[in-house]
């Protein structure tokens, strides 16, 4: 099995890394509320400041990051030495989805809203090759409540958001296929990850039967396994972080095959690709608060940006 290095340490609840073209890796900093980037050899630079909880980030047509800002809705502890996301704090309004200029550090809100509805815990995001993205609200969870939420699309210049998908049960990781026919999205405490056709951007199939919103069940785990963030890979395999079993769990894009990959670190909330080749994967331990790196044995799925 190759052998995982570490990038850097001593980051603030890493996710959402983004492999920039001079091979740095930028990634937000959910308890910093940063987004710093990362190079090679380690060395940590903030390159903007957004506040709030920034979760998921991507590369926009533009050339600008995306921001997924769950606008603070954790409160943070210490359990045995590894930072634990807890329940919202009571001072949280709502979530919002940003556009940041990497040279300028410059910070723009382009969406807080939806039909009305305050956006409440942006997560992650996808863009596809229109320019639109897809993107998570993982919500709120106070101690006796939770929303319900759902999976939205919008353009990258803020003229349009829509639900697409509703409700969903903590919706957390999403991609695209390939081809990007396909819209996949990660249900955090049901340990489930869900599959839609995508007949046109921006709109799905939904599949009779009993699955959420129209869904169809690519995979279930076993036992006491949640699920956090995902990315495709170049063969179609989703491969989603998973939290308690720490680890990426690649599933094949039928279903049928499951391989996990441990990262010793229970709270693994991400993977991106780069380097030579898409060959290798970068990967968020959110817990202790690391950015490693690996070989994995496909290829990454270049993305739209």
């Amino acid at each position: 099995m190759p052998e995982m290095r570490e990038v850097t340490s001593g980051l603030r609840f890493p996710e959402g890394p983004v492999v920039l073209p001079d091979g740095s890796i930028l990634v937000v900093e959910i308890a910093g509320g940063v987004l710093t980037r990362v190079a090679k050899d380690g060395k940590k630079t903030v390159v903007a400041k957004p506040g709030g909880g920034p979760n998921g980030a991507a590369m926009g047509p533009d050339g600008k990051i995306y921001v997924t800002n769950n606008g603070g809705s954790f409160s943070w502890h210490n359990l045995g030495g590894l930072t634990v996301p807890g329940t919202t704090p009571p001072d949280h309004r709502n979530g919002r989805i940003e556009r940041i200029d990497i040279e300028t550090g410059k910070v723009e809100v382009i969406y807080d809203s939806c039909d009305g509805r305050l956006l409440r815990g942006p997560n992650d995001l996808v863009f596809d090759s229109t320019g639109g993205f897809w993107f998570t609200d993982h919500g709120t969870t106070q101690e006796r409540s939770r929303d319900r939420t759902g999976v939205f699309y919008a353009k990258a210049d803020g003229s349009s958001i829509r639900e697409v998908i509703f409700p969903l049960d903590s919706p957390n990781g999403v991609g695209l296929s390939p081809d990007q026919r396909r819209v996949y999205v990660a249900e955090t405490h049901t340990g489930r990850v869900w599959a839609w056709e995508v007949p046109k951007p921006g709109e799905i199939v939904q599949a009779p039967g009993f699955g959420p919103s129209g869904g169809t069940l690519l995979v279930g785990l076993p036992g006491f396994q949640l699920f956090d963030s995902l990315a495709v890979d170049g063969e179609g395999w989703v491969c989603v972080a998973t939290l308690v079993n720490g680890g990426i769990t690649a599933v094949s894009p039928d279903g049928a095959r499951v391989e996990h990959t441990p990262t010793g670190d229970p709270l693994t909330t991400n993977i991106c690709f780069g380097g030579p080749g898409l060959r290798t994967a970068y990967l968020t331990l959110s817990g202790t608060g690391r950015l490693v790196s690996r070989e994995w044995p496909r290829p990454g799925l270049k993305l739209a940006y």
